[in-house]
């Protein structure tokens, strides 16, 4: 009815008319609201599914699960807290912990309202579980405890001879195409890996949650293992570059994507030390790759995991991260990049299974 042309979208102007007009309908709690979400959209327009929120809340019919319906109900079926007219960023009087919580929220969402939604529903219940988790076990606790020692090097007599680095004879052990990431070829390797993932990790978690997160990092680290078996055949591969990669390159695509409406301090330098630091790490591991080995014949670890994690960031990591507030069934481009990583990954699984032998290709002896 308001969308003749199927676009998709209305423009703010008409949308703000419908309010006015039926403004006397609605609650004073819930006519603000909806005005905020008019005021909020820098764009000038509003998408279909923001009008179909509307007019659920309106109605009483919301019954979707993703957080910020959830943050939606409450505020104007409770009428808890009332969004006010200045930006969150123009709050003072914030504890700690709020302030920490605003930070993250003009890191990562490009929209005043998703910040609003999100400073008003965060509870940190549950925390940023699986980025402090994955960090913790796959990058000290078994290095550093099984094998008393935080860093293999590739130099180390054990670099080799363990059972989750992925080697190219033991590719039929198919946990090794996720246990890779419990080793690293060096203390900065490490290092950079580290930083990268709990500093870009950990906020997003807290922001678009522990599963949307693990299922970006997992998809990164598997994506990379078979970029590698089909990439660099000969070679082994170590680190969590490949699910670091994936989260670092979709928040930065995020970024980008969104630049006018990213309200964080220094995104230019923020962006311009994320690459520099994701372009020393490449750079160091492609010198790596090709400098001679300690083990000949069997190569350094190889690099494509990380090409393999900036795949997945770019295409199904953007996705997710642009999407707070929709579900991500409803959005056409998510199916498509899904489908092209099924794809890529049954492509994978039947050349490991038979491009080895046709090809006769002379690996290296297992360790």
């Amino acid at each position: 009815q308001f969308d003749p042309d199927n676009t998709g979208y209305i423009s703010t102007e008409k949308f703000r008319s419908l309010l006015q007009r039926h403004g006397s309908e609605l609650d004073p709690h819930k006519l603000e609201v909806l005005l905020a979400l008019a005021d909020s959209n820098s764009e000038g327009r509003i998408c279909y599914q923001d009008f179909v929120n509307c007019l659920c809340c309106k109605q009483g019919l919301c019954r979707m699960s993703n957080k910020r319906s959830n943050s939606f109900r409450q505020a104007i079926l409770q009428g808890n807290r009332r969004l006010c007219s200045k930006a969150l960023l123009e709050e003072t009087g914030l504890s700690l912990s709020q302030r920490l919580i605003r930070h993250v929220a003009y890191e990562t969402l490009p929209r005043e309202i998703d910040r609003k939604w999100y400073y008003d529903s965060y509870t940190c219940c549950p925390p940023p579980w699986f980025m402090i988790t994955i960090t913790i076990v796959a990058f000290f606790l078994y290095n550093g405890v099984v094998l008393d020692r935080f860093v293999l090097q590739v130099s180390h007599p054990l670099y080799l001879k363990n059972a989750l680095l992925y080697h190219p004879q033991l590719r039929a052990q198919a946990w090794r195409y996720l246990t890779y990431i419990f080793m690293h070829a060096g203390i900065e390797h490490l290092g950079l890996n580290v930083v990268l993932q709990l500093l870009v990790g950990v906020p997003l978690e807290m922001v678009h949650g522990a599963a949307r997160i693990s299922f970006v990092y997992v998809a990164g680290v598997v994506a990379g293992s078979l970029a590698v078996s089909v990439a660099d055949m000969r070679a082994p591969v170590v680190g969590s570059s490949g699910g670091v990669y994936a989260l670092v390159s979709a928040h930065l695509a995020n970024i980008v994507m969104n630049w006018s409406g990213m309200k964080c301090q220094f995104k230019l330098l923020r962006m311009a030390v994320a690459l520099i630091c994701m372009s020393f790490e490449f750079g160091r591991a492609v010198w790596l790759r090709f400098h001679p080995s300690a083990y000949p014949p069997c190569p350094h670890p190889s690099f494509m995991a990380h090409l393999g994690g900036v795949m997945v960031g770019i295409t199904l990591g953007v996705v997710i991260l642009r999407n707070y507030e929709q579900r991500l069934q409803d959005q056409t481009l998510w199916w498509i990049f899904l489908s092209i990583y099924v794809i890529f990954v049954l492509f994978a699984i039947f050349w490991n299974i038979f491009a080895y032998s046709l090809l006769d290709l002379k690996l290296p002896p297992p360790p």
